[in-house]
């Protein structure tokens, strides 16, 4: 939902197009040094000795961190610059992929809290900065932004095995997550400098998001398909494994989750914002998503192509919806950036449960048959959310 006034790079040629370069730049790094884990589960498991729930440990706490640090945003962006926070983020990240390198588990956990809470930053301060350095087009910058967030994701899937068969060994693609994001500090010290402050934190909300009906709709949506996400590209490498893939067509087809995803990423956003009512497009997501899933469920290696596809297309457009969400149900960028706070925080808590209760009944069951029907079942839930957070109207005004 545009804005009425203008950007703060209109008529600045040059700055306008190094501020899209950062806002992609910082999002391709956002999801990499998570997801790069997913196809090397068994490597690091076998190389560190971790068990499956020990292992699932790695990737909950970055969604434990996206839960707790994404509420302080709000606060940080009273007391530094935007591009100060987003330097700062970039720089963590790149310090946590190197823990994340060691053989000590003390460490490790040490890198995955670093790296999940510089992700957790970005994550909520991103949006707001879309909206404020793009006010006439932040259906357009949504779309590339989470098109980027898949680009990078599926990059460090894609890439995760090849470079481990290159170098002989599971640390080489972890390293690629420390060497990046601070080269994509550059275009920020660029925007330092230029010192626009075009993104203005939030002071007191007068609307409580927390006793409003349409927030929680809009938070519930977030949190389950970032449950959805983060459960199915932990351990879908391991689900095709175990019904008779490779590693390397399991890492192609994880891969595939997140390259599917990309064009509905951009279509979703730009879908939603010439919508007034969001709900057939959320219908239309849930469709694909069990479709994906019922594959997975019934005939996992039949056509695990396709069934990747389908998810990765209900991915994708999930959470581009999501983001758009903030900015289609609220009135200000104040009101979307702490709509976005909330609904990271909390729902990124609930996300946090997915990869640990799915690696725990594959553990207790030697099944991937109740993980399946029990993400299944989550995206029932998340069609309900949606079918709420889809309806015309804002969080002041619903």
């Amino acid at each position: 939902m545009s804005e009425p006034f203008k950007g703060p790079f209109d008529g600045r040629p040059l700055a306008f197009a190094i501020a899209i370069a950062a806002i992609l730049l910082t999002a391709s790094n956002l999801r990499g040094g998570i997801v790069v884990v997913g196809p090397l589960v068994e490597d690091i498991r076998t190389g560190l000795g971790f068990s499956a729930s020990q292992f699932s440990m790695l990737t909950t706490l970055p969604l434990i961190c996206f839960g707790i640090v994404s509420s302080m945003v709000p606060a940080l962006a009273r007391r530094l610059e935007p591009p100060q926070l987003v330097i700062i983020g970039l720089l963590l990240i790149s310090a946590g992929a190197l823990l994340r390198m060691t053989s000590t588990f003390s460490l490790i956990l040490i890198g995955t809290l670093l790296l999940g809470s510089a992700i957790a930053l970005l994550n909520v301060l991103i949006p707001g900065l879309v909206k404020g350095y793009f006010p006439r087009h932040p259906g357009v910058m949504t779309g590339l932004y989470t098109v980027t967030l898949g680009i990078g994701a599926g990059l460090g899937v894609y890439l995760a095995i090849p470079l481990r068969d290159l170098f002989d060994n599971w640390r080489a693609p972890m390293a690629l997550w420390a060497i990046v994001p601070p080269l994509c500090v550059l275009p920020w010290l660029y925007l330092l400098r230029v010192h626009t402050r075009s993104y203005q934190p939030p002071q007191t909300d007068r609307i409580n998001l927390w006793r409003n009906t349409k927030a929680w709709a809009v938070t519930g949506y977030m949190g389950l398909q970032s449950t959805f996400f983060y459960s199915i590209i932990t351990w879908l490498p391991n689900m095709l494994i175990d019904n008779g893939l490779s590693d390397t067509h399991a890492g192609v087809a994880t891969s595939l989750v997140n390259l599917a995803g990309i064009p509905a990423s951009l279509a979703a956003p730009l879908l939603a914002t010439r919508m007034k009512d969001q709900r057939l497009l959320v219908l239309a997501i849930a469709v694909l998503a069990m479709a994906g899933l019922g594959g997975l469920l019934l005939a996992p290696s039949q056509a695990p192509l396709l069934w990747a596809s389908l998810i990765g297309i209900s991915g994708g457009a999930a959470l581009s919806l999501s983001l758009t969400l903030f900015a289609l149900r609220t009135n200000s960028t104040i009101e979307a950036v702490s709509l976005s706070a909330m609904a990271q925080s909390v729902g990124y808590m609930i996300a946090a449960a997915g990869p640990l209760v799915i690696g725990t009944l594959n553990d207790l069951s030697g099944s991937w048959f109740y993980a399946v029907a029990l993400l299944l079942a989550l995206q029932v839930l998340q069609c309900l959310a949606g079918l709420v957070a889809g309806k015309p109207g804002t969080i002041g005004r619903s």
